[in-house]
């Protein structure tokens, strides 16, 4: 199975994809759409879709999965994030490719086992999970990574929740690293 993940954003969008066989996991491919603040927000979602059409009719993602939207203390910002996400999901919808939604803070606990986890954690943790030494990252690119690898560990156990380090580590021995 192979699962795109997308960190939406207007001046930068990540995407990352990986295969899934059985519990071992392969980065396909990642990268970032850039976006110059000097076009006007409907041309960046124009690229943004256009961009993520194109890679979904490159790689065939069998699955979608993005992140929500973060509501911080700029509301502007949390509708332009909306807008991109609108249409990164468009472009799964197009494509006919099921579509699912991780909060920040879900992300962060599938990779880490704790919601707060800084960027350089998640990306540490990528790093290492998807065994991707020698390879520079933005963070744009372990996050969406990341969303990517939460969604295959909730398609895994949909329904098991945690609050403890003992069943984390129970229910996924593979992400433990020695």
């Amino acid at each position: 199975m192979v699962i795109l993940g997308v960190d939406p954003g207007t001046i930068f969008t990540g995407f990352g994809i990986i295969s899934q066989n059985k519990s071992h996991f392969t980065h396909v491919h990642h990268g970032v759409i850039r976006l110059t603040s000097s076009k006007s927000l409907a041309l960046k979602l124009e690229i943004i879709y256009d961009e993520l059409d194109k890679i979904i009719k490159t790689y065939k993602p069998d699955e979608f999965s993005i992140e929500t939207a973060f509501y911080g203390k700029n509301v502007q910002s949390a509708m332009k994030i909306g807008y991109a996400r609108g249409v990164s999901l468009l472009a799964a919808v197009h494509n006919k490719i099921p579509s699912s939604e991780y909060s920040p803070r879900e992300i962060k606990k599938s990779i880490t086992g704790t919601g707060a986890a800084s960027k350089e954690q998640i990306s540490y943790m990528i790093i290492k999970m998807l065994n991707l030494k020698n390879i520079k990252f933005r963070y744009d690119e372990t996050d969406a990574l990341a969303v990517a690898l939460c969604h295959a560990f909730r398609m895994k156990t949909p329904t098991k929740r945690s609050n403890n380090w003992k069943d984390f580590i129970e229910a996924f021995p593979e992400r433990v690293i020695s």
